[in-house]
């Protein structure tokens, strides 16, 4: 006896469900971030968020919401899924939750910081 394999066509119905899942998910992966008084630019491992001073900014990146706490001069404070950080510009990437952080630039109308998966990159 011969097991043969029968391909069947694929309907309209099936390639549309197919286009719609392909569709969800790509939609899934580039919309992982969102934000109220700050800008992302996200990759697979890493975001930058840029937030804007003097208005309650925060963002949801990487699975975890990031807010302004405050700033100071070259000093800023963030939360980070939850914990406090005390930044500098140029300092080594702080760890929480797995993820790195650093402080990118600090100006008079905005904070920029760095969010990675890989601490230190």
């Amino acid at each position: 006896m011969t097991n043969r394999r029968v391909n069947f066509p694929l309907t309209p119905t099936r390639r549309a469900a197919g286009l719609f899942a392909a569709l969800a998910l790509g939609v899934a992966v580039l919309s992982g971030c969102s934000s109220e008084g700050a800008s992302t630019d996200c990759g697979l491992d890493a975001c930058t968020v840029t937030f804007d001073r003097g208005v309650e900014a925060s963002a949801t990146i990487l699975g975890v919401e990031a807010k302004l706490v405050g700033a100071q001069g070259d000093q800023v404070t963030v939360e980070i899924a939850g914990e406090q950080l005390s930044l500098t510009v140029g300092q080594q990437a702080a760890e929480v939750g797995g993820l790195g952080v650093t402080l990118d630039s600090v100006t008079e109308q905005e904070v920029k910081i760095r969010v990675s998966r890989n601490p230190g990159n």
